[in-house]
């Protein structure tokens, strides 16, 4: 997998586990698909529906993912602040200008979608426009197009619509199967409906794990560009504790439609947790990234603390 030229640092552990999410992925997929076409006996009907699914959701990503945000595109009239850091950090990364977005939630954050860099799309929430600072915004966008630029934008959004495709499909052959018999409710139908289920669960369980390792390997990626790139990661430091900080005081019922998104956010509608359940976190945790990016400061000498709010 060949990442997009631009002067966004690179990552080749983060290609690397890219390419290999992926051929896991692919494999686990193709099994899956096999196990149903001999467990459903109709080989054309679940290739052309996971194909249809796949297609859509890579050709259209970034429409659905603006629709299911309530965001809309914007022109630089309307706001000129918001695209003149955008403009300004693609021509810093000589990258092609993405499509700016709003989305009008109170919940402060931001996310990147669309399948390359001609197609990309950034969208912020005017929660996030009203608390940050001119600098601290652009360390949050430089962290968005970075995921643009590695590529795990297409990536993560391809794979993780792999595990509804596969939902969609097992409650399709569900249906087919409980309806189809009119009656004849015997033990093979049975039989076949507890098979589908099984090869469904390990299927999710599988590509769940997979895909959550990649998210938070990413974001680590994408904190670890964005500073390189603006040369000023506490200023990115001081973003991420206000805005963890800021959606910790949003009633939680307020965040749970937000939830399902979380592995496309700047950081997660609801956060980490402590122990085992980190392994099923999109994000990795707040002390990881300012840890991360308390070391680029080091590094680049800067005079700013990281994690402090200017």
């Amino acid at each position: 997998m060949m990442q997009m030229q631009s002067r966004f640092q690179s990552d080749r552990r983060l290609t690397a586990r890219m390419t290999v999410t992926l051929f896991l992925l692919g494999l686990l997929y193709l099994a899956f698909v096999a196990a149903l076409i001999v467990l459903l006996k109709s080989w054309v009907l679940v290739v052309v529906i996971a194909a249809a699914f796949l297609g859509a959701q890579y050709w259209f990503s970034d429409r659905i993912a603006l629709y299911a945000m309530r965001g809309r595109i914007v022109e630089r009239e309307e706001y000129p602040q918001l695209h003149g850091v955008v403009d300004r950090l693609s021509a810093v990364a000589d990258m092609p200008n993405p499509l700016v977005a709003v989305s009008d939630l109170e919940m402060p954050n931001a996310f990147a979608t669309g399948r390359n860099a001609d197609h990309a799309v950034l969208c912020v929430t005017t929660g996030l426009l009203r608390r940050l600072e001119p600098d601290e915004l652009e360390g949050v966008l430089a962290h968005e197009l970075s995921h643009v630029a590695h590529k795990d934008v297409a990536v993560i959004t391809v794979a993780s619509f792999l595990g509804v495709i596969a939902g969609l499909i097992v409650r399709f052959a569900f249906y087919s199967q409980f309806f189809g018999v009119r009656g004849r409710k015997d033990q093979n139908t049975v039989v076949i409906f507890m098979a589908v289920l099984a090869v469904s669960a390990a299927v999710y369980a599988l590509s769940f794990l997979l895909i959550r390792a990649l998210s938070r390997y990413r974001e680590l990626a994408a904190d670890r560009a964005a500073a390189l790139l603006t040369g000023r990661p506490s200023a990115l430091a001081s973003a991420l504790t206000k805005v963890t900080g800021d959606i910790a005081r949003i009633p939680t019922k307020d965040l749970r439609s937000a939830q399902a998104f979380n592995a496309f956010y700047f950081t997660p509608a609801l956060g980490t947790t402590p122990g085992l359940e980190r392994l099923f976190s999109t994000h990795p945790s707040l002390e990881q990234r300012l840890e991360q990016l308390g070391r680029i400061s080091a590094e680049l000498g800067e005079a700013a603390t990281p994690g402090k709010a200017r």
